[in-house]
């Protein structure tokens, strides 16, 4: 297998950073599930919209933004353990990459290229998906938006994991799945790729026209 395709298309790389659910791991199939079960339990009605009005948010501002919604009665330390109890098991257990991001990884570790996670996830969903899939034994650095001031679509959390493995801005590329995301790299003045997923089959064009670069499958970048 060789990176050569990817290299012709962003020659200057010398760290890749990802966002994690819906680009390198496939798991957003089961947060609408989640939110359902949990408001049916208190007698409230989901709506379907909710996951795309919180694109990008940190989980702070999602359990936040959560409670404020639905009028949740839990206290924001409840509903925040509550929601990751409720994930938990699935990203321990069941998540895995999507089709070929493993073999990109290895590929990107064997030459010496940096690697990070930039997610919005909270930090104990990713330790809870370091011991699936050893996040930590692939990537050099990984940060949730938590950690900085600002969410996607402002760059702060891509901005941090570069300062992490001490590489500029402009010689990182971004791979993402939703328009936040890509905001966010293109923000940090990184270049972008947009990952197909189910999720946000809805905005898949307005992906492809941001971004500087599009997949199906990390497949596409690896050639024999």
């Amino acid at each position: 297998m060789s990176l050569e395709k990817f290299f012709n298309l962003f020659p200057e790389t010398k760290a890749v950073l990802f966002d994690m659910d819906g680009t390198v791991i496939d798991s957003m199939w089961m947060w609408s599930s989640i939110d359902r079960e949990f408001l049916e339990r208190t007698g409230k009605v989901y709506d379907p919209h909710f996951q795309k009005e919180i694109e990008g948010l940190s989980y702070r501002e999602t359990v936040a933004y959560f409670k404020e919604r639905f009028h949740v009665e839990e206290d924001l330390t409840q509903l925040a353990e509550t929601l990751n109890n409720m994930a938990m098991y699935n990203y321990e257990k069941v998540v895995k990459f999507k089709p070929g991001a493993h073999d990109f990884l290895m590929e990107l570790k064997a030459i010496g290229i940096k690697t990070g996670i930039a997610t919005s996830n909270s930090a104990e969903l990713v330790a809870a998906c370091d011991r699936n899939l050893n996040l930590r034994g692939i990537f050099d650095t990984i940060r949730t938006t938590d950690m900085v001031e600002r969410s996607k679509p402002f760059p702060d959390v891509y901005l941090l994991a570069a300062r992490d493995i001490s590489i500029a801005p402009e010689n990182c590329v971004v791979f993402e799945d939703i328009i936040p995301g890509l905001m966010a790299g293109r923000n940090a003045g990184m270049r972008i790729v947009a990952v197909q997923d189910d999720y946000s089959m809805d905005v898949d064009q307005q992906k492809r026209e941001m971004a500087d670069y599009y997949i199906r499958d990390y497949k596409e970048l690896i050639g024999a």
